[in-house]
């Protein structure tokens, strides 16, 4: 199934996915309760006897709503009406996920580059492609790999780059804490993977 179907199939499915998410939000306020309790917190606190509905709507609503394919962003494309053929760049593209290993933010910043085909895309709609695959328990790399294949299959060409660096809080607030460190994948395809158009991006997103 390629992303149109999900997006098909999901808007047939609203009513359910609404009802699902009530759901989804119900657990976690419960389990969430659970943890906060384990962790000898006191839910009968006024400030602490809301927080886990109020986490429950955050995961489900926001920081983790790219876990429903139907909110994926409606992608604009335009005819390449000006045979435009050199790099287009999007840098410094913010991110903000989540470590799937520790449940903490991984904060950074994305550049994606692409040689026009037939079709342009919006700009905005790299920055909205990047924050749905963000939000989500992510892998960089993972991370890396997915807006690059889903840009190669919007933009109906092999020649994409993504290029992310990256913060993790679960290597800067626990375990070893180091602050200064930065995490750096790409994902080269197409004319991308040849050594000149590959040093013109980076170059390009210094």
């Amino acid at each position: 199934m390629n992303y149109d179907e999900e997006v098909i199939s999901a808007v047939f499915a609203a009513s359910k996915t609404d009802k699902a998410e009530i759901e989804k939000i119900e657990k976690i306020r419960f389990y969430f309760s659970k943890i906060m309790e384990t962790l000898g917190l006191d839910l009968e606190k006024e400030s602490l006897k809301g927080t886990p509905d109020r986490v429950a709507r955050m995961y489900v609503k926001e920081i983790f709503n790219g876990l429903n394919p139907q909110h994926f962003p409606s992608i604009t494309l335009f005819d390449n009406v000006l045979n435009y053929e050199e790099m287009l760049v999007e840098k410094d593209i913010t991110l903000y996920s989540y470590c799937e290993h520790h449940f903490v933010p991984i904060i950074g910043k994305v550049h994606i580059a692409y040689l026009p085909n037939e079709k342009i895309v919006g700009l905005s709609k790299l920055n909205r492609l990047v924050q749905f695959f963000a939000s989500k328990p992510q892998v960089q790399e993972n991370l890396t790999m997915e807006l690059g294949r889903c840009l190669q299959e919007i933009l109906l060409t092999e020649n994409v780059a993504v290029y992310i660096e990256a913060r993790h809080l679960c290597v800067a607030s626990r375990g070893i804490k180091d602050t200064n460190s930065l995490t750096h994948t790409s994902f080269y395809g197409g004319k991308f993977k040849l050594p000149e158009t590959k040093k013109l991006f980076l170059e390009s997103i210094q």
